[in-house]
């Protein structure tokens, strides 16, 4: 019985590592569409913004299972005002508002202090020294990625989401590491 308690829990960890994993995954995958087709002027802008603006929602019912409804949709709030200050810093740039750019930059990285520190309050694993570095270079690039896209180096656009793709599961294992110490290593016998 001892075996199927722990072949049990390893299905679990696995299962929390895999939830993050996809969600880190689709954030970076659509905001680098959201980029592509803001670019381009593309017909799909709206649905593609339609599905990134899902993503919040998403970890939001993860959450949930762990936090609760408040705290699962305070972070939907605070990812969702992430993307949404993404989208208007893309878009100023495109434009070449640099004052605009400027505030939004200093909203985005304020954003991800509150976000990180949200974090840490309900998880304790979740610490703001380890996280939020992860948050900010995750910022960093993303900004890299869409001033290379919008400047037509798309070799350098193309490599710059290669590092935003293995950063995000960084993030997301941090997540799921967070969620395992907090809910299944220390409780299990």
């Amino acid at each position: 019985m001892l075996f199927n308690n722990n072949l049990s829990n390893c299905k679990n960890q696995i299962n929390v590592f895999n939830t993050f994993r996809k969600l880190w995954e689709q954030h970076v995958v659509w905001t680098r569409l959201f980029i592509i087709s803001t670019a381009a002027e593309l017909a799909d802008l709206e649905p593609v913004t339609d599905r990134l603006l899902r993503n919040p929602t998403d970890f939001a019912i993860v959450l949930k299972n762990f936090y609760g409804f408040e705290k699962a949709k305070e972070f939907e709030s605070l990812l969702k005002d992430h993307l949404l200050i993404a989208a208007s810093l893309v878009n100023n740039t495109k434009n070449g508002n640099t004052d605009a750019v400027n505030e939004d930059r200093k909203r985005w990285f304020k954003n991800a202090e509150d976000i990180t520190a949200f974090l840490n309050k309900i998880n304790p694993y979740w610490q703001i020294r380890q996280f939020r570095p992860l948050f900010y270079d995750h910022l960093k690039m993303t900004e890299e990625e869409a001033v290379y896209r919008l400047n037509g180096k798309y070799s350098s656009d193309i490599a710059i989401f290669d590092t935003i793709e293995s950063h995000a599961l960084q993030m997301a294992d941090f997540m799921a590491y967070g969620i395992l110490n907090q809910f299944y290593l220390n409780t299990t016998k």
